[in-house]
């Protein structure tokens, strides 16, 4: 496999007719490997549009998806993000790229430990993975200036929102199978937010989130 001819088509055929035209994000994505984020086995397979087997049965989330989130994310560099289900780390390298620095969040300790080698073995040093129930935030980290939901949720917590810093923003698959759509939130004030639908997709969902009738918002 050409591999490199492999990522062009990726990135021209899958990723820019979707919509993405951010030429910082598109060039980024060419920096960033994606193959050395995938499981060996499935290497040939890295740029393909589909969604890649994990460890414990989780899933890497498709290119084309991937690099439209971080889009509408729009991350600065001085900026703080936070990212929760950290799988094969792809994500988090993409966002370390933009941001000042990265915690990546991931319920599963193999998984937690796959993307900090990833990481590593990359060379991303301004990202960090944990194990911990991304569902609840970290409280004592906050606040962030952005936050990454790598995978769907039945709704948003509001308590997950409250870790925004004002003007963060929240992005996140949200609904039911099979519907399901991309939403970015922003805090506009302490208490405020305001939210906008992006896109229709699906994906696997994150671990730790209730259903909807738990929450408050």
């Amino acid at each position: 496999m050409n591999v490199e001819q492999a990522r062009f088509n990726m990135i021209e055929q899958q990723i820019r007719p979707w919509d993405v035209l951010d030429a910082s994000v598109l060039s980024l994505l060419a920096i960033v490997k994606r193959e050395d984020f995938v499981l060996e086995e499935h290497r040939a397979l890295a740029f393909m549009d589909m969604e890649l087997p994990l460890p414990e049965g989780q899933q890497m989330l498709a290119p084309k998806l991937e690099a439209r989130l971080l889009q509408e994310l729009a991350v600065r560099k001085h900026e703080r993000a936070l990212e929760i289900g950290a799988g094969s780390g792809h994500m988090a390298a993409l966002l370390a790229h933009q941001a000042r620095e990265v915690l990546s969040l991931e319920i599963r300790p193999a998984l937690a430990q796959l993307a900090a080698h990833n990481l590593e073995r990359a060379g991303v040093r301004n990202a960090e993975v944990r194990t911990a129930d991304g569902a609840l935030g970290l409280h004592g980290e906050a606040p962030f200036d952005v936050v990454l939901l790598s995978g769907s949720v039945a709704a948003v917590p509001q308590s997950l929102l409250m870790r925004l810093a004002p003007g963060g923003r929240l992005a996140a698959i949200v609904g039911q199978q099979p519907i399901m759509r991309a939403v970015l939130y922003t805090r506009s004030a302490a208490a405020g937010f305001h939210s906008v639908e992006l896109f229709d997709t699906v994906a696997p969902r994150l671990d730790g989130f209730p259903e909807p009738s738990k929450f408050a918002f």
